[in-house]
């Protein structure tokens, strides 16, 4: 075996698939383009899933690739492994190939066998290698027995374990219904130096021998009653892990100790002041930074739900250890150079949006730590109330799972009162909410219930407008139907059509199908698979399966559709040039209306910026460029240097869009013939979206003139009432400012002085109650921050305090009321019991917190009375 790098290990395993007319295909996104069912991309397979479901077809029937995976959320959760174990990673990468009807078992088996053990290539020795195979599949076992040559006592046979039929290790499944067929699992014996059986022994989970390949033949469709029909076309999927696949050829036994992952640690350390490279912490750190850095590269930002939420918590996770370590400011941001360097190539989209992904690391690291100050302040809060000497697991894993308050440091607040934690309670909490996770995962789709069709539908707006189609089938809440005879909502394909299909942030088209006796309203237009669907509802007439008709698009609406579109690409090729070529799309959508565009920036763009950018724009609308498309290989847009984050969508044939020296993109769109059809470009306004993401909107044609006269409108009218000429506004606005501020200052003094003479007056109503100095009264036609003014500086002079104020406004009869409680005694009574009693006697709506709280009401018939009963409360419970 040689000492390969991992670069060279993930380079050699697609070099030999190759070889083998193998179509490498690039690693698609860790969010997927085309499954809304996974949280993220979790396996090899799932940017073919269309192939293996016969919902697409490709210009290849095998391919194989090194796929970026991620499993920390859903069905896969491996996060709390993370740094406890050898092997399990929430980042790594898959690599396998696949079969598309082309090949099976037999050449499956054979590439295994000669890649892992031929000279040139990995050459492992043939006596380290086990496998496995489903009990019944008879086929697989004498390949590998007949054919390769594997004694029988390293073939083991694995049937059904988990249960029920199918229910096995070596039975693979997409779902509980859909593709599925045995597995042939490798196995790679480290040795006798390490405990563990072989696989389908009592002791196979120990660390001898390890699972390094799986190769899954697809031949069954299973139904929802449980039957297994044969899959026409064969498929055969298989997945190997790139980092267990490199520590057997790196000799090492953890796949933590391999290149890659040393290199990351050892910088972790020295970033962080750790003083031992086998600290667990550091493991997590390594493997961290790998997830949350190509999560962010492609369009993951922490949020407080779904894939944000999951980012949000790795991001934390690996925080809360490098406080482990000692590290007490930011640190986990700058492992993103170093991780960009030690994972060469396969970084290069990571490396051009280097600066955003680390902007939006270390904005998460800031806030996070201001999260530990509100954790420990909301801590202090419960112990406060603890009656006992254990604070429950409810409220330490509502700290952990809400605030992201880690639990060991809970456990070293409580220690220091001689608190104890209920881990146990924790851990259930914890189980409850996996379970939670598990059960909201979306995998198990009933992909039967989907639209099966047969025939693709052939594209041809981009040069017609009207053309004939045949209608190849109808259907209507999801089930195939032969004709259409009513106004029910229905779904028409045809075998051709102009009508484009909503893909790439464009909406679908709309129009009129006709037939000789009806006309079918187009409302929109969806891709499925390789068919367009027009979805509407027949207007009169009849329209089945087999009519020719004629397809009328929305001439109007499409037209506006693409000055919308050859605008985005312009507004872009813009953003690069003007803020910089780390800008990266994020998401777009083109209507007839607008366009959006969403972007990596980690800040609100200027006034000034945004006037360029328009202007840029329509520099170049008025040079009345040529757009032009053309079909070109993938490589060959590449080199061109193509603007495209290359995902699984794009085959090795590829629609490359220029607009004329401007810009040049990878698009499946629809376009403008020259920029000038464009006529003028607005943006109507710019926002965040979420940390390091913005948003532009803006409008062209018409509707950027309509915003244009609007504004011009708009202007004349704020002039006429300032009494200025418009060339004079923001001056005059200014001044207006000016004086606002001088106004408010004047009327803070003002304030000042009142609320001075108030609590002089205030003074002389305290009383003493068992030691607290109490003060119920009602003022007149005070402002509501002028009583909060009052209560506060009397909490602070008085020491041990309780002051009820009740204020009816002038004009307004109108009651607001504020209680302010002193910390030493709101564990007798507090400032939202009081306000909650006096609420209920004379009505309004009030909150607020154990020291202060607010309420109002707008009867204040009752206050007097109120007032009085609430004081005799205080006497009865100070």
């Amino acid at each position: 075996m040689s000492n390969n790098s991992t670069a060279e290990i993930r380079q050699k395993f697609l070099d030999f698939f190759n070889s083998k007319g193998h179509q490498i295909v690039a690693s698609s996104s860790l969010v997927s383009d085309n499954d809304q069912t996974l949280l993220f991309t979790n396996a090899g397979m799932n940017q073919f899933k269309n192939l293996f479901l016969g919902l697409d077809k490709r210009s290849y029937q095998s391919a194989t690739t090194a796929q970026r995976c991620v499993r920390a959320g859903g069905k896969h959760n491996d996060l709390e492994h993370i740094g406890y174990t050898t092997r399990h990673h929430t980042f790594f990468e898959m690599l396998g190939n696949f079969s598309f009807g082309e090949y099976f078992k037999y050449d499956a088996i054979r590439f295994a066998w000669e890649l892992l053990t031929g000279v040139q290539w990995f050459n492992l020795p043939k006596n380290k290698l086990w496998v496995t195979v489903y009990a019944t599949d008879y086929e697989s076992y004498n390949i590998w027995y007949h054919e390769i040559g594997i004694p029988r006592e390293r073939i083991v046979r694995i049937s059904d374990n988990k249960g029920s039929t199918y229910a096995s290790d070596n039975f693979w499944q997409m779902g509980d219904i859909g593709p599925c067929g045995p597995c042939s699992e490798i196995f790679y014996d480290h040795g006798d130096h390490l405990c563990g059986g072989p696989p389908g022994s009592k002791e196979e989970y120990g660390d001898r021998y390890i699972e390094i390949w799986n190769l899954v033949f697809v031949q069954f469709d299973r139904q929802a009653d449980g039957t297994m029909l044969r899959l026409p076309k064969p498929s055969v999927d298989t997945g190997m892990g790139l980092e267990r696949i490199a520590a057997v050829l790196q000799h090492v036994h953890s796949n933590y100790d391999i290149d890659l992952f040393r290199q990351l640690i050892t910088v972790a350390a020295e970033i962080t002041g750790a003083p031992h490279l086998c600290s667990k912490s550091l493991r997590v750190i390594a493997d961290h930074i790998r997830s949350c850095a190509f999560l962010v590269s492609d369009g993951v930002i922490p949020s407080k739900d779904g894939r944000g939420y999951v980012l949000r918590h790795i991001i934390r996770r690996a925080i809360r250890h490098g406080y482990i370590l000692g590290a007490r400011d930011t640190f986990f941001y700058r492992l993103v150079a170093p991780l960009i360097e030690v994972m060469g190539s396969a970084a290069d989209q990571l490396k051009l949006q280097q600066n955003m992904v680390e902007r939006v690391l270390r904005t998460e690291e800031e806030q996070f730590y201001q999260t530990l100050e509100r954790g420990l302040s909301l801590l202090e809060n419960a112990l406060a109330k603890l009656t006992c000497d254990t604070l429950d697991g409810e409220t330490a894993f509502r700290l952990y799972d809400t605030y992201g308050f880690p639990l060991y440091l809970t456990v070293d607040v409580c220690r220091e009162r001689q608190i104890k934690v209920d881990e146990e309670g924790f851990k259930r909490a914890m189980e409850a909410q996996r379970k939670r996770a598990r059960a909201a995962s979306s995998f198990g789709t009933d992909y039967n219930s989907m639209l099966r069709i047969d025939q693709g539908t052939c594209f041809l707006g981009y040069q017609h407008m009207t053309y004939s189609g045949r209608v190849t089938a109808l259907f209507s809440d999801g089930k195939p139907i032969n004709v259409i005879n009513n106004s029910i909502n229905a779904i028409v394909i045809l075998d051709q059509t102009p009508f484009y299909g909503q893909s790439g942030g464009q909406v679908g088209d709309s129009g009129e199908l006709k037939v000789a006796n009806g006309i079918f309203q187009v409302v929109d237009t969806q891709q499925y698979g390789q068919s367009l669907g027009h979805l509407g509802t027949l207007r009169y007439g009849e329209l089945k399966i087999g009519d020719q008709v004629t397809a009328h698009v929305d001439q109007t609406r499409r037209n506006r559709i693409q000055l919308n579109h050859s605008a985005t690409h312009l507004l872009y090729s813009t953003l690069r040039q003007v803020l910089g070529e780390y800008v990266v799309q994020r998401g777009s959508l083109v209507n007839d209306k607008y366009l959006r565009f969403d972007f990596s920036h980690h800040q609100a763009i200027p006034l000034e910026q945004i006037r360029i950018i328009e202007e840029i724009v329509n520099q170049q609308i008025r040079r009345n460029l040529i757009i032009k498309t053309e079909i070109m290989a993938l490589d060959a847009a590449r080199n061109k240097g193509v603007i495209s984050v290359f995902r699984d969508k794009y085959e090795s044939q590829v629609r490359v869009l220029s607009i004329g020296d401007f810009s040049t993109e990878l698009c499946c769109g629809t376009h403008a013939s020259r920029t000038g059809d464009i006529g003028l470009f607005s943006i109507s306004s710019e926002s965040g979206i979420a940390a390091g993401i913005r948003r532009l909107e803006a409008v062209t044609g018409e509707a950027a003139l309509t915003r244009l006269h609007e504004q011009s409108y708009l202007v004349q009218q704020i002039s006429q009432i300032l009494k200025t000429d418009s060339n004079k506004l923001v001056h005059k606005v200014r001044d207006l400012q000016d004086l606002a501020k001088q106004l408010e200052k004047k009327l803070q003094q003002l304030n000042s002085k009142l609320a001075v003479q108030e609590i002089t007056v205030l003074n002389r109503k305290i009383r003493d109650i068992n030691g607290a100095r109490v003060v119920v009264s009602d003022v007149k036609h005070l402002e509501k921050k002028i009583l909060r003014t009052i209560v506060e500086d009397m909490k602070n002079k008085l020491g041990s305090a309780v002051i009820i104020l009740a204020n009816v406004s002038e004009g307004k009869d109108q009651v607001s009321l504020i209680v302010g409680v002193t910390s030493d005694l709101t564990h007798r009574i507090n400032a939202r019991d009081i306000i909650n009693t006096l609420t209920q006697q004379i009505g309004g709506k009030g909150g607020g917190s154990l020291e202060i709280a607010h309420a109002s009401d707008s009867d204040p018939a009752g206050l007097s009375a109120a007032l009085y009963r609430i004081e005799q409360m205080l006497v009865e419970t100070l």
